[in-house]
């Protein structure tokens, strides 16, 4: 009876231990290396046509979400991730210097230019005296709206006003906008109560919007501060696996596939990183 209750003890020991894996935990059931990278938004299509890529590389991408332009580097910072693809270079340096968190940029993917929605008034003409516009409120993204209404004739800034202006940065408002700041997510909820509402690319995909047709104004498409970059730790900046990612990214079947995908509105924009960084 004894042998017996050890025999089953043991069997009991290694189903248990089956069950946790029983090895390195970035590796999948299938022996392939698991990387997990987040994005913002639910919009995850592209990001699959990758993993289907990376699979065959020997490396099971996972994709997680999220619905806010926070998280994703927190998670990444704190380890929670291995990569995050969702945000422009001018955001990354200004979050990176906030939050003094040590995340860097491994490769860049595509422009996504912001545009100016309205349910309103088809044209910038159309759009009235005292006309209330909503804008993201994070540092960068109401830097780039502002640039955007600049580039629209609707105001004009300081010289000094840079990528990160604020309302107080204006020095001409011929028509009287009157600026609305608001979290990103919030600015296509907000447009039945606005004049019109800017709104980020992928934010503006989420809310059924197309960021190509919809506009009535939308940002340079060079714009080379808005290029959009995939994030690593700094230690594991050079991990071949993460670099490997980065490649098939950028491979020509990729950008095909994104022009396809997202009709336009993206534009896959594969510059090195050195070209990335280097925008001011």
């Amino acid at each position: 009876m004894k042998k017996l209750s050890s025999l089953l003890l043991l069997a009991i020991l290694a189903l248990v231990l089956a069950a946790c894996g029983g090895g390195d935990d970035s590796e999948g059931a299938d022996g392939n290396r698991k990387i997990t990278l987040g994005i913002s938004g639910s919009d995850t299509t592209i990001w699959d046509y990758i993993a289907d890529k990376a699979e065959k590389e020997g490396i099971d991408l996972e994709i997680v979400t999220f619905s806010d332009y926070v998280a994703p580097n927190i998670a990444l910072a704190e380890g929670e991730l291995d990569l995050n693809a969702f945000q422009t270079i001018s955001y990354f340096d200004e979050f990176v210097a906030e939050h003094n968190i040590d995340i860097v940029p491994i490769g860049s993917t595509v422009i996504a230019p912001m545009g100016l929605y309205s349910e309103k008034y088809e044209s910038i003409e159309e759009l009235p005296d005292g006309a209330q516009i909503a804008l993201p409120n994070e540092a960068t993204n109401m830097g780039r709206g502002l640039l955007l209404l600049q580039e629209a004739g609707l105001i004009k800034l300081s010289d000094d006003a840079g990528l990160t202006g604020t309302a107080e940065d204006i020095i001409e408002n011929p028509k009287n906008i009157e600026l609305v700041p608001m979290i990103s997510g919030q600015t296509p909820r907000a447009m039945p109560d606005v004049a019109a509402s800017i709104i980020n690319n992928g934010i503006a995909v989420d809310a059924g919007l197309n960021p190509t047709e919809d506009p009535i104004a939308r940002e340079s498409d060079t714009a080379k501060p808005y290029i959009n970059l995939i994030a690593a730790s700094a230690e594991n900046a050079d991990d071949p696996d993460y670099q490997k990612i980065v490649e098939l990214y950028q491979q020509e079947d990729t950008a095909d596939f994104i022009v396809e995908h997202t009709k336009g509105a993206q534009i896959p924009t594969f510059v090195p990183v050195e070209e990335l960084v280097d925008y001011q």
